[in-house]
């Protein structure tokens, strides 16, 4: 356990952080801190070796064959999609489809329900701390349907502001999509509240959840979101797969995405029927391991508990936020007053590319860069970028020891 106090009672770190064999690695001769976590974070033993499991069992299309591998496949397939459905409480197996990933899910619905609603002069709204991937969708649609994109603006501190965005909106306003936690300033933004804004105009609402899902428990029936979307590689899953959650009125009245594969009914010369939810959206022979595994990732998350995860994980955060303050010529870029685990930063008069460098050579991974919001870095914070420390529940305090004496190490260093 760690020297530090933890107010969790119910999970050992030490323990838990020997199901994660890639924890046990060293770089440059230095036990590696991993402190990319929202960029993607690492692996439990009971998802790696379901990844094996698969393969080596039940390896088989899903939904197509009368066999008995291919009838297993499906059932795990299936029982997944049904694990997800629980995990965000959404009324319906049908209303969750299987992506490659957040970017995969937006995209969907920029290209399917996006050119459905919205047409020339009409504005969608977006904010400026968004990530590319919920961003450039949204340009590219409102160029191509001759619309105007809107930016909620965001303060000093990272956070939204709300008087404005509710100035923003009007009779032209057709979708708004925003994240639900920022990337790369860990700002958790006031969903329900946009939420219920926007459905008052009767406005529907995307939620990028990628950097929610890992720490925090979402709700989708009582956020009552029209979309949500998350990845599986952010929340202890493999890569390639993800969801995007839909209200079920929603998806029948979008047409398919892509074609081709399970999201066919029937075919003739003259005509083809689409397939029902969800598999409309689902074209082509998915990531079968990747959704099997997904459920795993899930069963991981809950067995934890995300109260427990969440409580860690802010005592991680103040911890750190303690330890920089006592540096001197750190600039945090993000102090909301609610955010997630996750420091972005600044070394006054050190470009963040060699505070990551110097940094990866004593063994500590961070983020350096734009973190893929570079209108947000660039233009609103005017910064060539900033190294970003994100932490999961299982960082350690000693870890982030190693970080803070890593960053005076740097200064003493190039300053």
């Amino acid at each position: 356990m760690d020297a530090h106090t933890s107010n969790i009672e119910s999970i050992d770190i030490t323990k838990i952080r020997e199901e994660f064999p890639i924890l046990l690695r060293k770089i440059s001769g230095q036990p590696i801190a991993y402190f990319d976590n929202a960029a993607t974070s690492q692996k439990p033993l009971s998802v790696i070796n379901a990844i094996s499991e698969y393969y080596e069992t039940i390896n088989s299309n899903v939904h197509r064959g009368i066999h008995t591998l291919s009838e297993e496949a499906t059932e795990a397939y299936e029982n997944s999609r049904e694990k997800v459905r629980r995990f965000i409480n959404a009324q319906s197996s049908g209303e969750i489809v299987f992506t490659k990933g957040t970017t995969d899910g937006i995209n969907l619905v920029a290209s399917s329900f996006g050119t459905n609603v919205v047409g020339e002069g009409d504005e969608v709204i977006i904010s400026e701390m968004e990530h590319h991937s919920n961003l450039v969708p949204w340009q590219n649609l409102c160029e191509s349907r001759r619309a105007k994109l809107k930016y909620i603006p965001v303060n000093d501190k990272g956070e939204l502001m709300m008087d404005e965005f509710r100035t923003m909106i009007n009779e032209k306003t057709k979708l708004i999509s925003v994240v639900y936690v920022s990337n790369s300033l860990g700002t958790v933004n006031p969903i329900s509240e946009i939420i219920e804004i926007a459905h008052s105009f009767n406005i529907p609402v995307l939620v990028d959840a990628a950097q929610a899902a890992p720490h925090m428990k979402i709700d989708v029936s009582t956020l009552d979101c029209d979309f949500l979307a998350f990845s599986g590689h952010k929340m202890y899953g493999p890569t390639g797969i993800g969801i995007l959650y839909g209200k079920e009125k929603h998806l029948e009245s979008m047409p398919p995405y892509q074609f081709g594969g399970e999201m066919i009914k029937s075919v003739t010369y003259d005509n083809t029927v689409f397939n029902v939810l969800p598999y409309k959206f689902e074209a082509g022979t998915p990531n079968i391991a990747g959704a099997i595994v997904l459920g795993t990732a899930v069963d991981f998350m809950e067995r934890l508990g995300h109260e427990n995860i969440h409580n860690r994980e802010m005592e991680l955060l103040a911890h750190a936020n303690k330890l920089f303050s006592e540096i001197g010529d750190i600039r945090i870029i993000g102090t909301a007053e609610n955010k997630t685990s996750l420091i972005s930063f600044i070394i006054n008069g050190i470009h963040p590319y060699d505070t990551g460098s110097i940094l990866d050579n004593f063994g500590i991974a961070v983020r350096t860069g734009f973190h893929c919001t570079q209108p947000l870095i660039e233009q609103r914070f005017k910064l060539p970028g900033t190294v970003r420390a994100s932490f999961a529940f299982y960082n350690t305090f000693e870890e982030i020891d190693r970080l803070a004496a890593g960053i005076r190490k740097v200064k003493s260093m190039l300053l």
